[in-house]
């Protein structure tokens, strides 16, 4: 099954863009490789008070932009989807200014390797949220959706009344997200994937790129696009390939600054497929099919 990418989104930094009647998103000034066009920072809330999920990076610019684009209601809750200085690095000067707390599903684990955009290492929560929690404010509920994986603290958040999610960068339409282990879990990954498409949300809205109006369909070409890789690898194997043979054979295209994440993603699906007993180490390293 191909995947269906929708890569038109034109950011236009720093103006609020309204997308329902409860959501608004700011594109912070950050493209790249990993980002797209830049972190979207969403605003949700029609009335007097409002969440924020995701602010971003830390740039003044866009700081300043998202608190003009705020004005004057009171923000209830800043809601970090996960820990990488895309999303959360801002949420310290928006609660300096707002007085709203921080809640995610924790601070960043103690991994070591970094690839896309690294960790934030500085963010704390000021509650942890589980799987399931209910964030209730003015006129919006917002239900605590836990979608490991990408980031082992990733969290999506659930609009009630709207029956839209906030995924982070659990899916995104532009792209494939990557998973980078030893933070970023395959198996979770994948498991997370299927959480989804058993919850049948009407939109999805990625921290990077456009919202994704059709989630049955494109939730299912991204399972069967990860399965696919695996099969892949797993022929691959036959022919002795180590993990650069593998990035150069699946990925013959690959951006060189975008290697290092491929050759993450690879480990990772090699770590998903011993795991299951499908490939064994080898005693001078690299695998072979079990």
């Amino acid at each position: 099954m191909a995947l269906h990418f929708d890569r038109t989104l034109e950011a236009v930094y720093g103006v609020p863009v309204p997308l329902s009647s409860r959501v608004t998103r700011l594109v912070a000034p950050n493209p790249g490789p990993f980002t797209f066009q830049g972190t979207g920072v969403h605003v949700i809330g029609a009335g007097a008070s409002v969440a924020v999920i995701d602010p971003g990076p830390y740039i003044p610019a866009h700081i300043a932009a998202l608190k003009q684009a705020i004005g004057a209601r009171r923000v209830s809750h800043i809601l970090i989807t996960h820990t990488h200085r895309d999303h959360s690095p801002a949420a310290a000067a928006l609660k300096a200014w707002s007085g709203a707390k921080t809640f995610a599903a924790g601070p960043h684990g103690d991994t070591e390797g970094e690839v896309e955009e690294g960790a934030d290492r500085d963010f704390v929560p000021d509650a942890v949220v589980r799987d399931g929690d209910v964030l209730a404010g003015d006129g919006f509920t917002l239900s605590c959706v836990a979608t490991p994986g990408h980031a082992a603290n990733h969290m999506c958040y659930a609009l009630a009344e709207e029956q839209a999610l906030f995924c982070g960068d659990h899916v995104m339409g532009w792209s494939t997200s990557v998973v980078a282990p030893p933070d970023g879990d395959m198996a979770a990954y994948l498991a997370s994937l299927e959480k989804l498409i058993a919850r049948g949300d009407r939109i999805l809205y990625p921290t990077h790129g456009s919202p994704i109006t059709q989630p049955q369909i494109y939730l299912r070409e991204l399972l069967a696009h990860r399965r696919m890789r695996e099969a892949q690898i797993l022929d691959a194997l036959e022919n002795g390939h180590g993990i650069a043979a593998l990035v150069a054979h699946l990925y013959p295209d690959i951006a060189p600054a975008l290697r290092g994440a491929a050759a993450a993603q690879v480990q990772a699906h090699l770590d998903h497929l011993a795991g299951k007993g499908a490939i064994t180490l080898l005693p001078g390293g690299g695998y072979a099919k079990a």
